[in-house]
């Protein structure tokens, strides 16, 4: 049985909810009556209006709240206003993520590292969600088993890199998962109810992968439903001791 069928009011979190995954996970779980609310987050308001028009057709269970979570400030004042309306959360998900952006792109040898760029890749990918795991913190302490699930990829495995390149984000995404290890390391003696994971979810059909899909066979590219359909079924299928794991799309572990 699912640690959700045993809750009677479950609380979602998505972080990053306006686009690619984040927003298929508010769509899925909009349609899971074991879910009683959800709060979503986006970072601008302009690329948020599907988001927005959902909560408006879905006001009694979908909050849009916005969230840089490059500012710890945000956080806090996010986090606090989930604390206004309700006292635990069940389920969170950081969906945040940047592989490319303008002039911001992989880089494929070292002539292209660029400190800059390398900072902001470790600000969204990893400092985000041990911010997160700081401030949420009170609302994963009760009683119930709880889930606070990252984003992570399999490029991030320092055992599985064969090919080399892409500096930035796979330093970034080890990096996310040493934190969340960490986190699920201490989040054990305050927090024994919270199950910490990070996870791999395959190449999908996002503005985040469309770049770098050409050489992607058809049968590993996934849609979004696909892929956070499994996503919610690896976290449904958590046990006890796999808190400090990094999983793949299909549930097996991945090596660090």
């Amino acid at each position: 049985m699912s640690f959700i069928d045993e809750i009677n009011h479950v609380n979602a979190l998505i972080v990053g909810a306006n686009q690619g995954i984040g927003f298929g996970f508010v769509k899925n779980l909009l349609q899971d009556t074991r879910i009683t609310k959800i709060y979503a987050t986006y970072r601008q308001l302009e690329s948020a209006s599907e988001l927005i028009n959902l909560a408006a057709e879905h006001s009694e269970k979908l909050i849009c709240l916005p969230l840089d979570i490059t500012e710890e400030s945000q956080i806090a004042e996010a986090v606090q206003t989930i604390r206004n309306q309700v006292n635990k959360l069940h389920l969170v998900v950081n969906c945040v993520g940047l592989l490319h952006d303008g002039t911001l792109q992989p880089e494929k040898s070292l002539r292209q590292i660029n400190p800059e760029n390398l900072l902001r890749y470790f600000q969204i990918n990893s400092i985000g969600s041990v911010l997160l795991a700081k401030h949420l913190l009170p609302l994963f302490k009760h009683k119930e088993r709880n889930v606070f699930a990252s984003i992570s990829a399999k490029i991030g495995s320092i055992g599985d890199n064969q090919l080399g390149g892409w500096y930035g984000y796979r330093a970034s995404k080890a990096a996310l998962n040493m934190f969340m290890r960490t986190v699920a390391i201490e989040y054990g003696r305050s927090s024994p109810q919270t199950l910490v994971v990070t996870l791999h979810p395959g190449t999908t059909d996002t503005r985040l992968s469309r770049p770098f899909q050409s050489n992607v066979p058809p049968e590993k590219l996934f849609s979004v439903e696909h892929t956070v359909s499994q996503l919610i079924n690896v976290i449904e299928h958590l046990q006890e001791g796999d808190s400090g794991q990094f999983f793949s799309w299909n549930g097996s572990r991945l090596p660090w």
